[in-house]
């Protein structure tokens, strides 16, 4: 039977979420994934033992509860529980020096008392004070709840009086945090600490990462009885997790089956053909794709009707990635995170200038063989895809490009691991072209580059009925957060606000 209520193009988190609040509330519903296993970015492979992850390393608020995280929600929504190992912190390397830096507020003004002197910490306590309203906006009304696209005037009115006396404070949440930190940090490392976070987190500096996100951050990285949790089997286990709750309420997933088309009838999505040349019906299509795949799946002829035209969106850099297999002996201590600031004065968006390391198998030994340890490198979003585009993967140009670029892991490992090279085991790298190759993203790229000073991310809505998208290129953005929520604004859509709200009422949201 080629009959659905739902055809989901792609199984990455947002489409992994909608597929599976969709299937919860009764409706028949196909995914299509292009490649041979669920979960998008969020995925690892096996090698002699070794599980290496590729997709997000750092996780927080999907075990605790209450929780602002939307993908902790949906999670309880769907009664998934995920095995986590809880953790305080990571290591740092910048150019004040190397340093554990455990979350939660009071350990980060020791370290900023220690690096900068007092005048700092109450700065950075200034600062605090004037983002905690913003959180406790978000924690009163969470962002599950309240897709913007389909709250209503009387709705807005509601919600309004739960944050009455903060009300001046929500043309905020949706502007670019840099505005928040130009009005309260003058020290330069407070200054450039929070634009690494904002990089982390949207894939572009603090003016342009949308404050609310960061807020978000905030209320689950600096409270004092803050922590991080780390997945047991990796980002693997969130995607087992949904792709579980999807099928045991009645949904399918073909693998290895890439979309050529959504196929209309009039102006209204009526379901897809595959590369194979397998026909879907059904009466609603949602596309979990980026905002430059998700255009080229319409027919040509209708193709106009596309608003923002996807040529006329700035990405985001792409990334480039090392997976060691390494000896462990002897190495005591290792931090399961680790990040390294060559330059702050090349700024956090300069090519090659931040590295980000995880080594899983601290915490989770099933990841590695026995006395070894295994680890996931990568450039958060700063490397250029022009560079690369024109290459072919299998000449010496490629390859000697690639051992140069990727230089940079070993010289940042080995301020924590000073003989690393001595311990490899397995050396993979991995390239822009990598990354698009196993993600399916145009250039490589972590997403669109839309700026929050410039308005929000794009909706789920398309110019076309029954056609709906979600996902990195859709609202609220780029990040495991805000693709989750994406992916129940989209469910929302289609089985509607009443039975949407009768769900979240499950788990009292």
């Amino acid at each position: 039977m080629n009959r659905y209520d739902v055809v989901i193009i792609g199984s990455g988190i947002g489409g992994l979420c909608c597929g599976s609040i969709l299937a919860l509330s009764g409706r028949k519903v196909l995914i299509c994934e292009a490649h041979n296993q669920p979960g998008g970015v969020a995925h690892s492979f096996r090698l002699k033992g070794y599980k290496f992850e590729s997709g997000p390393s750092l996780w927080s608020g999907i075990g605790k509860w209450p929780t602002t995280n939307p993908l902790g929600q949906i999670l309880r929504l769907l009664d998934e529980k995920v095995e986590l190992i809880k953790y305080q912190g990571w290591h740092v390397s910048v150019p004040e020096g190397n340093f554990y830096l455990e979350v939660g507020q009071e350990p980060f003004k020791k370290r900023v008392r220690l690096l900068r002197g007092y005048k700092s910490v109450e700065e950075w306590d200034a600062f605090v004070s004037a983002i905690k309203p913003l959180s406790q906006i978000i924690r009163d009304i969470p962002l599950l709840s309240s897709s913007p696209e389909t709250t209503n005037f009387l709705e807005y009115i509601k919600l309004a009086s739960k944050f009455l006396p903060n009300i001046h404070l929500l043309p905020k949440l949706n502007g670019g945090f840099g505005d928040i930190v130009d009005n309260h940090l003058k020290d330069p490392f407070l200054r450039n600490w929070v634009d690494l976070l904002s990089f982390l987190i949207s894939g572009m500096p603090m003016h342009d990462t949308n404050s609310a996100a960061m807020a978000t951050l905030f209320d689950e990285w600096f409270e004092p009885e803050s922590y991080l949790e780390y997945p047991k089997g990796g980002s693997e286990s969130i995607v087992k997790a949904l792709v579980n709750a999807f099928k045991k309420n009645g949904g399918t997933i073909n693998l290895s089956s890439k979309v050529e088309s959504v196929n209309f009838s009039g102006d209204v999505a009526s379901g897809v053909t595959l590369e194979n040349g397998s026909k879907f019906i059904s009466d609603f299509v949602v596309m979990n794709t980026d905002a430059w795949t998700s255009r080229k799946l319409i027919p040509r002829e209708i193709q106009r009707e596309w608003d923002p035209k996807a040529k006329d969106i700035k990405k985001c850099g792409s990334f480039l990635h090392i997976h060691l297999g390494f000896d462990a002996s002897g190495l005591q201590n290792l931090p399961i995170h680790a990040i390294h600031v060559d330059d702050w004065e090349r700024g956090i968006t300069a090519e090659r200038n931040v590295t980000v390391f995880s080594i899983p198998s601290v915490l989770d030994k099933g990841m590695a063989p026995k006395g070894k340890h295994v680890l996931h490198g990568y450039t958060p979003a700063n490397e250029p895809w022009e560079i690369w585009e024109n290459l072919n993967t299998n000449d010496s140009t490629y390859k000697n490009l690639k051992e140069e670029r990727c230089s940079i892991f070993l010289k940042s490992l080995r301020k924590i691991i000073p003989d690393i090279d001595n311990r490899i085991d397995i050396k993979l790298f991995g390239t822009p072209l990598t990354h698009k190759k196993y993600t399916n993203t145009y250039c490589g790229s972590y997403g669109p580059a839309l700026s929050a000073a410039q308005g929000l991310f794009p909706g789920c809505k398309t110019p076309f009925k029954n056609l709906i998208t979600c996902g990195a290129s859709s609202f609220p953005g780029i990040g495991i957060p805000a693709v989750s929520a994406s992916g129940a604004y989209a469910a929302e859509k289609i089985i509607g606000k009443k039975q949407y709200k009768k769900l979240l009422k499950m788990i009292d949201l």
